[in-house]
């Protein structure tokens, strides 16, 4: 069967996509697809699709290294399983595109409109996203390394099992978002809005959440080893059976937040309000540091003192 790649890119042999038309080459690609005789792969590399509307096109598994897509309309545009190193869709439509399985180095997608676009277990390198609306999103299984998410608005993403290292997501909505079952390592969420976001059974290894919005999140199981939530906003917080271990919250607000058999061993809770926590126990503020700026669970001020019964909020 005709199974060769169809080469678009600048000095390749044979017609490029201007003298053939990129409709012709989408069904020459949507054949090779099919397996069928004389289908031929998109390889459109250094081609320019700027302002160009596509919307639905079939790119699955086809080469988009080096690409231009400014501006351009792919809204529900199939890219699973495609190339896309330093390709740049700055300020493009996106909407309810495919890129699962993608392998994206280097993509360009700042200010890109891509609500409700899926990344199912795509792999993502120094990717850009600032300020990129993407509500919705689904990323799940997907592993992204050093991409930066920096203002973006992602409100009810979803990053099921998601690997993420070294990426920033400061001063981004990400509210109701879901990391369960995320690991998240180095990653920088600094102010940071996760409202009701679920970091159930989630893994934040040394993660940086400071003067984040994070109320009503859901943290049960999860691991926040050596993270730092300081200045945060965590009000009534579900920590249950959490791992707190060396964690940083320094002058964060944890009203009514739930602690029932989390391990608080080494987490620095001066300055923390606490006021109206359940479910701590004296051996958890024990475990842990407090000072004279912490206000404890029934409303005094710290440092914690074994038999004092402050562990225990006032009843109303």
């Amino acid at each position: 069967m005709g199974r060769a790649n169809w080469q678009c890119g600048a000095g390749a042999e044979g017609r490029g996509v201007i003298e053939l038309g990129i409709q012709a080459v989408l069904n020459l690609h949507r054949e090779w697809l099919e397996g069928r005789e004389g289908g031929r792969r998109a390889v459109l590399t250094g081609q320019s699709f700027n302002d160009a509307a596509l919307q639905g096109a079939n790119l699955q598994k086809a080469g988009l290294r080096q690409t231009s897509w400014l501006e351009a309309d792919l809204s529900a545009a199939d890219l699973s399983g495609a190339e896309l190193e330093s390709a740049d869709f700055r300020r493009a439509t996106l909407s309810e595109a495919d890129f699962s399985e993608a392998q994206m180095l280097g993509v360009r997608l700042e200010e890109a409109w891509m609500t409700r676009a899926q990344f199912a277990d795509a792999r993502l390198q120094t990717c850009l996203f600032n300020g990129v609306s993407a509500a919705e999103t689904r990323w799940m299984g997907a592993e992204l390394l050093q991409c930066d998410f920096s203002h973006a608005r992602l409100p009810g993403a979803a990053f099921h099992q998601a690997r993420l290292f070294e990426c920033n997501f400061s001063g981004s909505d990400l509210d109701s978002a879901v990391f369960y079952h995320a690991r998240l390592q180095l990653c920088r969420l600094c102010g940071a809005v996760l409202s009701s976001a679920n970091f159930g059974l989630a893994r934040l290894l040394t993660c940086d959440f400071h003067a984040a919005t994070m109320d009503f999140a859901r943290l049960s199981r999860a691991d926040l080893t050596r993270s730092q939530f300081d200045r945060a906003s965590m009000q009534e917080c579900d920590f249950r059976e959490a791992k707190l271990t060396g964690a940083s919250f320094t002058r964060a607000v944890l009203c009514g937040s739930r602690f029932g058999e989390a391990d608080l061993s080494l987490a620095d809770l001066r300055g923390a309000n606490l006021r109206g926590a359940c479910e701590l126990t004296a051996a958890q503020l024990m475990a842990a540091r407090t000072d004279d700026r912490t206000i404890l669970p029934d409303g005094r001020r710290g440092p914690y003192l074994k038999g004092s019964g402050a562990e225990s909020p006032r009843r109303r």
